[in-house]
């Protein structure tokens, strides 16, 4: 019984620092970047679209793509600022 409880605890531990703690480290650093954006910033979309921040609301963006074309996204499309791997 006490070699069984102990393989699933350490079983558990694995998998946590192996597959949870990292994602959740690599969410906590998305979300610091979603907050830090600002104006002028360039991003890329989930979508694989790249343009400059030019304005920012609560839950959206307004993300210009060439001079006079500017289209509204929600935050969570972000994947990452463009130049960044």
């Amino acid at each position: 019984m006490a070699p069984m409880v102990l393989f699933l605890v350490v079983a558990y531990g694995a998998m946590y620092f192996f597959l949870v703690r990292p994602q959740q480290q690599q969410q906590r650093k998305r979300n610091e970047m979603l907050k830090a954006l600002a104006k002028g910033d360039k991003i890329v979309t989930a979508g694989g679209l790249i343009g400059w921040v030019a304005g920012i609301k609560d839950n959206t963006i307004r993300l210009k793509l060439a001079d006079k074309l500017e289209v509204e996204l929600e935050k969570s499309a972000i994947v990452r600022l463009a130049g960044e791997e």
